[in-house]
């Protein structure tokens, strides 16, 4: 019996190694400038997170979708500044009923959206009834969650986990700065932490210097042995790479 149970580790270990890392990159803030249309013309399988109720969002959105590409929403939440939100705003002086009908009305827009991520948030990702209320909604409609991080006491993403909303947060933003070498060094970050732990999520934003700079990286990828994948698709990977990691840690 002992024999088999070593066979079985060995084929597991196998299976780890060989099978491919994945990586998702999100371009969210979609929806308000005509430059955002450029960002339709970025190779393989990127995520759009569009900004509802926007000149331009749900053009966009559709134009997304014909091309088999994965959308989210990317649904403003309050944040600790003070910052105006824009339409579709979650805030921490909305009730649950509130939450749900803002939530609906944006999903009404796009219907073929499979999620959300947050828009700024700093202060309500913070904020456990606003969280609950949302994960509820989410839950309830069968939509994932993908935890922006802007804020490291966030507690979006462990909340969504409770209410069994399909989770997963970023691990690196690619443009914080607008300049070629800032991303390439960022999108190299991306590639360890995805060779590591066999996934990761960007985020980055549709700034013309940042299409520019992705479509020279992007291919980079096949290189490294790193597929490009859908967000919806590392959903189990990131999960079990995650609880795999609290073990070993």
């Amino acid at each position: 019996m002992r024999q088999y149970f070593y066979l079985l580790l060995i084929l597991l270990s196998l299976n780890i190694c060989t099978k491919a890392s994945q990586i998702a990159i999100v371009i969210d803030d979609i929806g308000y400038r005509q430059t955002d249309t450029a960002v339709l013309d970025l190779p393989g399988n990127i995520t759009y997170s569009v900004l509802p109720h926007t000149p331009l969002g749900k053009v966009l959105a559709l134009k997304a979708r014909e091309q088999n590409k994965e959308v989210i929403l990317h649904i403003p939440m309050e944040a600790d500044n003070g910052q105006v939100l824009g339409p579709g705003a979650l805030t921490s002086d909305m009730s649950e009923q509130g939450i749900r009908t803002s939530l609906s009305k944006s999903f009404a827009e796009i219907p073929f959206a499979v999620g959300i991520n947050n828009h700024m948030g700093s202060r309500l990702t913070k904020l456990y009834h606003p969280m609950a209320w949302t994960m509820r909604f989410l839950k309830e409609n069968n939509y994932l969650f993908l935890d922006s991080l802007t804020t490291k006491k966030s507690k979006a993403e462990r909340v969504a986990r409770y209410f069994g909303v399909p989770s997963l947060h970023r691990h690196v933003f690619l443009d914080n700065k607008l300049q070629h070498d800032y991303i390439t060094r960022q999108f190299e970050e991306l590639m360890r932490i995805a060779k590591r732990y066999q996934s990761a999520v960007a985020i980055a934003h549709p700034h013309p210097q940042t299409i520019v700079s992705l479509k020279k990286l992007i291919p980079m990828l096949k290189e490294h042995g790193i597929e490009l994948v859908p967000l919806s698709q590392l959903l189990p990977q990131i999960n079990n790479n995650e609880a795999l990691a609290q073990i070993t840690d």
